[in-house]
């Protein structure tokens, strides 16, 4: 396939790779193959659209990092910056707020669910779940149960890297290098039904099959030793696995037995990407934290959120009380005021219904390339997809470790992108493709990702 290319000005030298090669240290990178292998360069961006330092058009088909949900190129929330930037472009919530902290605070407060209604203010969302863990143990001590502080997660789930929130992440591979760390994080199974086929009739029974392995780790634990369950609405790591019929409500209910919050780590899944502004809501369960950030700005501004219930708050509002964490940067006031406009974006845009109008027509537009003999299994749900890939259709045979190196590190990324798309090749978990794409797209962009998945494939399968 061919891309459109609008060649740099004649004479104009753009030695950005070289300068990235020597000094920069990009981030989940290979850096000894630079600069034999040159750096890609991202020069802007407009709506669902990117472009390079060769004037290539890409189409951003994972929202730069699951973030963008309102497109690239906002002229107007530049505008809101730029503005707060002029008026008060920095002051901490240190026991102090600004107009706009305050005001998302509470515009987050009636997004929320339930009684989820005290908003603490971080700059992503690693910082995010590390706070909620900090919180729940806290939490704990202050009601009385000071051995309480042991979290549950799920395998190959990821939630972060700082040493609290690695802890919690269900990634060997990616903690090995960092141990020891943080004590008290523990895995169960997750939900990828697809590697479950004797559930593949009753969805319902792998989705009790799955909570109730919760419950198992919680009771081998000790239910006086566990604080918290760590959950993404739909698992990102591993491929974007949706929850089961009935999942989320008999979590619910293992929890309030047992006395152990519950914490919707919805750092992707919300402000939109499942067609809710906080996906477990559309899965029908009621946390007692949420963790957030990514879409809460469509990433421009760095921002994200631990958001509580009256119940976790309730202990830290007695006198002489204080949760000793904090960060210089959280809830920046030029975020804030950016993501007070991005959420005005997708409320006037009604960005949400959109993702609920489109989400079949995505799942089924990609759901052509079962067809294609390397792709056994495509799932997902809202804009928040995943492709993956198999070396025997018939039995589900993963690929070997030679054979993932080739795809994922070595001919996907770049092939994708030659050939007009951004998404994410990933081998965390099996290979998948995974695709979330700004949520203002539709179905041309739906077939334009569908068509060169496809041919990238295609030339893939002559690999394996």
């Amino acid at each position: 396939m061919t891309t459109s290319i609008e060649q740099p000005p004649a004479g104009v030298a753009d030695d950005t790779a070289a300068r990235a090669a020597d000094h920069l240290w990009m981030h989940f990178a290979r850096q000894g193959r630079h600069p034999e292998t040159p750096v890609p360069v991202i020069t802007r961006g407009e709506g669902a659209y990117l472009w390079d330092n060769q004037g290539r058009k890409i189409l951003d088909g994972l929202s730069g990092l699951f973030v963008v949900q309102v497109g690239h190129g906002r002229r107007e929330l530049a505008e809101v910056a730029a503005k707060q930037a002029a008026e008060l472009a920095y002051f901490p919530v240190w026991g102090y707020t600004t107009p706009v902290q305050a005001e998302l605070a509470e515009r987050l407060a009636h997004l929320a669910p339930g009684d989820l209604n005290r908003v603490f203010f971080t700059t992503g969302g690693g910082e995010a779940v590390e706070s909620a863990w900090k919180a729940a143990k806290q939490y704990f001590k202050l009601i009385g149960k000071p051995q309480k502080h042991k979290v549950i997660s799920r395998a190959v789930a990821y939630h972060g890297t700082t040493h609290g929130a690695l802890a919690i992440t269900g990634l060997p591979a990616m903690k090995k290098d960092f141990e020891p760390l943080a004590p008290g994080g523990f895995r169960v199974p997750n939900t990828n039904l697809y590697r479950h086929p004797e559930f593949a009739e009753d969805p319902k029974a792998f989705g009790r099959w799955a909570a109730d392995r919760i419950e198992e780790a919680i009771l081998f634990e000790g239910a006086d030793t566990v604080a918290a369950v760590f959950l993404e609405p739909v698992q990102n790591s591993g491929g974007c696995f949706p929850p089961p019929p009935g999942y989320f409500e008999r979590v619910r209910e293992i929890c309030d037995k047992h006395d152990v919050l519950l914490v919707s780590d919805e750092v992707i899944c919300a402000f939109g990407r499942h067609g809710a502004t906080f996906a477990c809501e559309k899965f029908g369960y009621l946390p007692d934290l949420i963790t957030c950030a990514k879409g809460m700005s469509s990433g421009y501004g760095p921002i994200g959120a631990m958001i509580a219930s009256e119940k976790v708050i309730a202990p830290f509002l007695r006198p002489g009380v204080a949760f000793p964490h904090g960060y210089t940067f959280g809830g920046h006031p030029v975020a804030a005021a950016v993501s007070l406009a991005n959420l005005d974006i997708m409320a006037n845009e009604g960005l949400n219904q959109r993702v609920l109008d489109n989400e079949a027509a995505l799942g089924a537009t990609l759901g052509k390339l079962l067809d294609l003999p390397i792709v056994g299994d495509v799932r997902g749900d809202g804009y928040f997809w995943a492709v993956e890939l198999v070396k025997d259709k018939a039995t589900r045979q993963p690929f070997d470790l030679d054979a993932r190196e080739r795809l994922v590190r070595g001919f996907l990324p770049g092939a994708l992108f030659a050939n007009g798309l951004y998404c994410r090749p990933d081998d965390r978990g099996d290979v998948v493709v995974q695709v979330a794409p700004p949520l203002i797209c539709g179905q041309p962009e739906f077939d334009e990702m569908e068509q060169v998945l496809r041919a990238t494939l295609l030339e893939a399968q002559e690999l394996v």
